[in-house]
């Protein structure tokens, strides 16, 4: 969606950014600390780079997870997953799931793509920041430097019930009000300079010239 954008306004942009400090676990931390989950990917170590395969310049599909270290007095989990580095007041959110089991688990690839991919896992989807149900693949500005993605999942103890398609603010309030453990993998994704992109065509281009008459 933002490949096309002109690299300018990424540079422009690159002051202005929610902040890791704004992501809904430094925002519990604040409140009160907690004991931590396990959370990790077989797809990206934490910190390091999110494959192109899960981001918007690739097939878009969401990670794998799983996790370790849930708390028996948990009553369910839910995962909330921002983008630490939008340029936006607060963190764009990537994709809500409630309800998970109480118990260490995982998420297969794919599981936050759709609702038929969620039905299948039995994953209770919630909303994205576009207000859609599902998974928001990474697509930061071109320009813009890295981005960091936090894969948050936090361990509530017995409460109200969420909405049918919960969003940030309902997910965020449970969080600080219930959680009693919580865990953050955090991936990262930056765009590649279009410059160094079209240079690599122009040489590509340039060698085919070349092998062209030596072939034929």
């Amino acid at each position: 969606m933002l490949e096309n954008l002109p690299e300018q306004v990424g540079r422009a942009l690159q002051g202005q950014r929610a902040g890791l400090e704004n992501i809904a676990l430094y925002r519990l931390l604040l409140e009160r600390d907690v004991p931590r989950i396990d959370i990790h990917s077989l797809a990206f170590e934490n910190m390091a780079a999110i494959p192109i395969r899960y981001t918007a310049d690739g097939d878009g599909t969401s990670p794998p997870l799983a996790w370790r270290g849930v708390p028996q007095a948990a009553t369910s989990l839910v995962l909330m997953v921002e983008d630490a580095d939008s340029p936006t007041p607060r963190p764009l959110v990537h994709a809500i799931a409630v309800n998970l089991e109480r118990c260490d688990g995982s998420l297969v690839e794919g599981a936050l793509v759709s609702q038929d991919a969620a039905a299948i896992d039995e994953v209770e989807i919630g909303l994205n920041s576009f207000l859609k149900q599902g998974w928001l693949p990474p697509d930061p500005p071109p320009g813009h430097g890295e981005h960091r993605y936090a894969f948050q999942l936090f361990a509530l103890r017995e409460g109200p019930g969420f909405s049918s398609v919960p969003g940030r603010h309902e997910l965020f309030d449970a969080v600080v009000e219930r959680a009693i453990a919580a865990g953050c993998l955090i991936g990262t994704y930056e765009r590649a300079k279009r410059e160094k992109a079209d240079q690599d065509e122009v040489e590509n281009a340039m060698l085919d010239q070349e092998v062209g008459p030596a072939a034929a």
